[in-house]
């Protein structure tokens, strides 16, 4: 299993070199099918909250020539084969910072819990902020509950209407270039 702690003290400062914010460093199951493991990083440009394909792509290089390099040096850092996958948080983006949840406040989000919380584990509703490293939420089912950050195991913004148009839109150039070709049929 990868030390994801350790990733992120590799990862980060590429990140901010290039003159980003890490959103989220996370191990999980290749969707490929082939057994390996994915190395997810989401990051974001602070000036548009996203990161389009370029930025990607920089930030990939920039991450995979770190990590080529410590392995060089002789630290493995990934038990295994593995896929890097560098992207943009999206609209529904995942919640992973305190700065998340106040820049976030008045929008629908879903928060599963580590554990039980005044009776909850799992809430969906408008965030109501953060004070400190208590958010707090207006549960659709349980009103208002306020709970330690360090409390939560996941969560996201949920798509709505008001969320949608909250977001920046997403920088569309180059898709007038987008040729589209048909299938042949045989």
């Amino acid at each position: 299993m990868a030390n994801v702690a350790r990733l992120i003290e590799i990862i980060e400062p590429e990140a901010k070199s290039l003159g980003f914010d890490l959103v989220r460093v996370k191990m999980m199951p290749s969707e490929a099918g082939d057994g390996a493991q994915a190395l997810q990083i989401m990051a974001e440009d602070p000036a548009t909250g996203q990161l389009i394909i370029e930025q990607c792509a920089a930030l990939s290089r920039a991450v995979s020539a770190k990590m080529d390099e410590c392995e060089e040096a002789g630290e493995t850092l990934i038990e295994g084969a593995y896929h890097l996958e560098v992207s943009s948080p999206g609209i529904d983006r995942p919640l992973t910072r305190a700065k998340d949840y106040a820049n976030w406040t008045g929008h629908e989000a879903k928060v599963s819990l580590i554990k039980d919380w005044d009776g909850q584990r799992n809430l969906r509703g408008i965030l109501k902020g953060i004070e400190g490293d208590t958010v707090t939420i207006d549960d659709k089912k349980a009103g208002e509950v306020s709970y330690p950050l360090e409390m939560v195991h996941s969560a996201k913004l949920v798509l709505t209407d008001e969320l949608i148009a909250a977001t920046q839109p997403l920088d569309t150039s180059g898709a007038e270039d987008i040729v589209e070709e048909e299938e042949a049929q045989d």
